[in-house]
């Protein structure tokens, strides 16, 4: 057998993973890739490569490694499976792994300790297209607007794009690193990705919690998953809101604007964080939700749930916001298949995978929640699922607060880790599938420690729906996607 059995949440001791040759396990990748199972993770130690695939029909998680020696060099998986572009590119920008024939291995962040120190930024040899009629448009890494910094560059003839490139890593924090030989970092957790602190959080808490052996209360699972459901909600009201403002529709903007406001500040008055810092910790909660806590967030999210559904109504039915909406950045099923989109986006291009449904975690193990799918793959698809993913979420919460469990928020102490020990922690974020992997090493502490925020797969999704529109499209794609920036930097 050439995988280890595993389930999200679940550790593994080291010695039941198996080791084989790189040529060996990059077949075996092949081989699930081509059954239809998805690649999870696919990152280096300091002395091994490691390989997640998930088989979500059955909830499984299929896990292998390599040992990395001096002169790694194996096909590259890309050309035929090029949701895996990616994962090899930090291969071999972090480790000198080489996939041979891989079709672009272009840095993914440029860490100070990447293995060729002399491939920069500034000597990155960007896409080039030649004729006449085609110009390059650059955009950032300094934007007009108060966002992260990256850099877009676009191939156009007139106002067509025939192709972009995304050049990010200009706010790499090691952050990965930082994990090491450490515990209780909850607080980094929360760092990694700012509009997303409830979803690493709760992956770094799950993954710990796992090593330690300790499950938190019910009534802790429910507080984690009425914040993180509220964490998407918020986050979809906001994006809704500058979509509408990217087609001038200013009473969208206006009215998802005031609306997110109330439930960030549901938040704040649960954990006195508008963002969730604070209220998650590995073992449990901080904060409790009182009696008179949850009648008002009860009716704050009724009123939400009733704005929101009446703004959505009769801007989603408006011809000036469906002239710009449809048929704008399509990726279609199969290219969303291919390139391995995550979350609302994949979602909208017709892809199952969500990680509370298919790989249940807390919660979501007694309280399931169901799929919703689109098949277009466009700008509308991506802001209609979020519509529909905000109702859902807002039901969750309401029903989660009428049913909380009764056995206290009491935090469960950790002894010790389990020592050489691998735990996969996935946790289905706004953004989509939001991964975190720990080793332990004999001593039972912290040896590697991996992350994939969502970004790390739709960067390429937001390049591809570009792709034969015009450049004036591009603000309103982008935001469709919200991808992060930090989250792909770590």
């Amino acid at each position: 057998m050439n995988w280890a059995i595993g389930k999200n949440g679940k550790i593994l001791s080291l010695k039941d993973i198996p080791e084989l040759s790189l040529n060996l396990l990059r077949d075996e990748i092949a081989m699930q890739c081509s059954k239809g199972n998805r690649t999870v993770l696919f990152f280096g130690t300091t002395d091994k490569v490691y390989a997640v695939m998930a088989e979500d029909e059955n909830s499984r998680l299929l896990i292998s490694s390599a040992r990395i020696t001096k002169d790694n060099v194996y096909p590259s998986l890309t050309k035929d499976f090029p949701a895996l572009h990616v994962f090899e590119r930090e291969l071999y920008e972090d480790f000198g792994i080489v996939p041979e024939g891989h079709p672009w291995l272009k840095g993914i962040r440029y860490p100070f300790y990447r293995h060729h120190p002399e491939k920069t930024m500034e000597t990155y040899p960007f896409f080039k297209m030649d004729g006449e009629e085609v110009h390059e448009v650059a955009v950032g890494p300094i934007h007009a607007g108060v966002i992260e910094p990256g850099h877009f560059r676009f191939m156009c003839q007139g106002e067509n794009v025939y192709h972009l490139e995304i050049q990010l890593g200009y706010q790499h924090r090691g952050i990965e690193r930082l994990f090491k030989g450490k515990r209780f970092q909850e607080p980094l957790a929360e760092s990694v990705s700012g509009d997303s602190v409830i979803a690493h959080v709760t992956a770094y808490a799950n993954s710990m919690e796992s090593l330690a052996g300790i499950e938190p209360s019910r009534r802790s699972n429910a507080i984690r998953a009425i914040a993180l459901e509220m964490e998407r909600a918020g986050i979809h009201i906001g994006d809704l809101g500058a979509l509408a403002n990217d087609v001038a529709y200013l009473l969208g903007n206006a009215v998802y604007g005031a609306t997110r406001t109330l439930v960030i500040n549901s938040l704040l008055a649960i954990c006195g964080s508008r963002f969730g810092r604070g209220l998650i910790r590995v073992g449990g909660v901080v904060y409790d939700i009182e009696p008179d806590k949850i009648h008002e967030i009860k009716k704050t999210l009724e009123k939400v749930s009733s704005d929101v559904i009446l703004m959505s109504e009769t801007m989603f039915s408006t011809p000036s916001v469906l002239s710009r909406f449809e048929q704008t950045g399509i990726v279609d099923t199969e290219k969303a298949r291919q390139i391995g989109l995550v979350g609302p986006a994949g979602r909208a291009s017709g892809l199952l995978p969500d990680v509370r449904s298919d790989h249940p975690f807390g919660m979501y193990r007694y309280s399931p929640i169901h799929k919703m799918t689109m098949s277009g793959g466009d700008v509308f698809a991506r802001a209609y699922i979020r519509y529909l993913e905000i109702t859902h979420s807002l039901d969750y919460v309401l029903e989660q607060l009428d049913n909380l469990p009764n056995d206290g928020i009491e935090l469960k102490e950790i002894q010790k880790l389990a020592p050489d020990s691998f735990a996969v922690s996935m946790v289905e974020g706004w953004r989509g599938e939001t991964v975190h992997a720990a080793i332990t090493d004999k001593d039972g502490n912290i040896a590697s420690y991996k992350i994939k925020d969502p970004s790390f797969h739709n960067w390429f999704g937001l390049a591809q729906a570009v792709r034969g529109n015009g450049i004036s499209d591009f603000p309103l794609c982008n935001k469709s996607f919200n991808l992060s920036y930090c989250g792909n930097d770590l």
